[in-house]
């Protein structure tokens, strides 16, 4: 059960997800960085690489995410967009299980939305002419419709095989825009989602998001398209598993996803039961504001940080 002080620690810290000066501040305790490491792969790609290879050694497909929200000028977005194609080829040498996920703010979506589209649309290109995929990352609810736009046009051109979305069940919109993204056989992650929304966009309560997560799972799982559901949750995971045992779906028909570091012993016990799992692996040099989302969703984490640092 979520506790009002539980609300109160998830609101503060994902304020200070916000605070990317803090990072030079928490990355000089060594607590702090030991923490991080669980959840973020790494500074460089070729840390990323290695643990997707372990992971790939234990049946566990991935997606590779480039951590950088501090994009601000056309030149960064085209650093980005090499980084990106960098990866696409790595991972064809490498030959590990593995796609790409994107945020379009690491594409210019704050400033030029034709910069975002044409710079998302050159990775996109190189992942289909290797016959590979990229999930569009969703972000804040401010750019939520264009997210959206700009993978309709993605899909357009690409189709389902190459290009799809993320909907945050947190949000009110969710359910329709599940409804509509599977009318158009767009491939959807399904998450809960990470960041501070007010009331008049995102369920506060918690029974609520999952309430709507389980309605928006079914509506994926019922279109006939490959999806992910990304989910920890244990309660989230049984009524995936009864709802596609109702539909008589084979164990093929979606993915689940897990985060890096997070609930390893299930990740591994899902694909052994043959279920295929996709952990989302995310490096970089700009990992604060993801780490601090991840301390938000489970609050009882800083405690670790809390108490290491009272050690010494």
């Amino acid at each position: 059960m979520t506790t009002a002080a539980d609300q109160l620690s998830r609101s503060a810290l994902l304020f200070l997800s916000r605070q990317s000066n803090l990072k030079d501040v928490a990355t000089r305790l060594k607590p702090f960085r030991q923490l991080a490491s669980r959840f973020i792969a790494g500074e460089t790609l070729e840390e990323a690489v290695d643990a997707v290879k372990a992971l790939t050694a234990k049946g566990l497909m991935a997606s590779f995410d480039h951590l950088n929200e501090a994009v601000r000028s056309p030149p960064e977005t085209r650093d980005e967009v090499k980084q990106y194609l960098r990866l696409l080829a790595r991972i064809d040498q490498v030959g590990v299980r593995a796609n790409v996920s994107m945020k379009l703010t690491q594409c210019g979506l704050l400033f030029d939305r034709n910069l975002a589209l044409q710079n998302a649309r050159a990775v996109v290109a190189d992942a289909t002419a290797r016959d590979s995929f990229v999930r569009v990352d969703m972000e804040e609810s401010a750019v939520t419709q264009t997210t959206l736009d700009i993978v309709r046009d993605l899909h357009s051109e690409f189709g389902e095989r190459h290009v799809g979305a993320v909907l945050q069940s947190y949000l009110r919109r969710t359910e329709e825009d599940a409804k509509a993204l599977c009318a158009e056989r767009v491939r959807i992650r399904l998450c809960k989602g990470a960041y501070l929304e007010g009331s008049d966009v995102a369920f506060p309560d918690k029974k609520d998001v999952d309430a709507n997560y389980v309605r928006c799972m079914r509506i994926l799982l019922d279109s006939g398209v490959y999806h992910g559901i990304a989910t920890h949750d244990e309660r989230m995971i049984d009524a995936t598993l009864e709802h596609a045992a109702r539909r008589h779906l084979p164990k093929g028909a979606f993915e689940f996803q897990m985060l890096y570091g997070i609930r390893r012993d299930l990740q591994e016990q899902l694909a052994k039961d043959g279920h295929p799992v996709r952990v989302y692996v995310p490096y970089g040099k700009h990992w604060y504001p993801y780490f601090m989302r991840r301390l938000a969703e489970r609050p009882a984490n800083l405690w670790f940080v809390m108490r290491n640092l009272m050690k010494g």
